[in-house]
């Protein structure tokens, strides 16, 4: 004998097996649930991406920011030692028992930055970057318009080079500053000594 398992209602319909579906109220809490994680989800996300951009913009500081320092720390420490070496180098004192005689004095102050004549590419010491920034031309540039700001735009670049301590001019210290595209400005410093 078979068993009907159709159900008849009041109006005639049939429902085979139980209903099959979401109810309204599993919708929405279904749709709750899923507003929930997609928000937390994004809360999350979105500062990564900016935090990205903020760590790309520091190693791009640090890329501008090496150039240039190891570009400077090539040349001789100052204009009026010997670019043989050094020896003897500006403001020795005179060392009569190794026949050296006494180095010319170094560079003043007030004197510091490239000297008269002096283009971007023929910088031979390190006062001459003294002032370099974004609109300076880079070194082998010539032949063309290539300047830091063509290669890193909506960076800013500041060298300065002064004595730490005026009454001893045989250390200079190095600046660089780089200022990202978020604004954060990020400083570089570096003793070269006279030797």
């Amino acid at each position: 004998m078979a068993v009907n398992s159709n159900k008849t209602h009041k109006q005639g319909l049939v429902v085979k097996g139980g209903s099959k579906g979401f109810t309204l109220v599993e919708l929405v809490v279904g749709m709750v649930v899923l507003s929930i994680a997609l928000v937390m989800l994004t809360s999350m996300l979105f500062p990564q991406a900016d935090r990205a951009a903020e760590t790309l913009h520091r190693v791009r500081s640090a890329e501008l920011a090496h150039s240039v320092m190891n570009e400077i720390w090539g040349k001789r420490y100052d204009q009026n030692t010997n670019p043989n070496g050094g020896v003897p180098a500006c403001g020795a004192s005179p060392r009569s028992d190794l026949g050296l005689p006494a180095g010319k004095k170094c560079t003043a102050l007030g004197d510091l930055g490239p000297d008269a004549g002096e283009n971007r590419n023929s910088y031979n010491d390190v006062d001459d970057y003294d002032g370099l920034n974004q609109t300076s031309l880079m070194l082998n540039a010539a032949s063309s318009t290539d300047t830091y700001a063509s290669r890193y735009p909506n960076y800013l670049l500041a060298v300065a080079v002064t004595y730490p301590d005026t009454s001893d001019l045989n250390r200079k210290l190095i600046t660089v500053t780089v200022t990202t595209p978020s604004g954060e400005q990020i400083v570089y410093n570096a003793v070269r000594s006279n030797y």
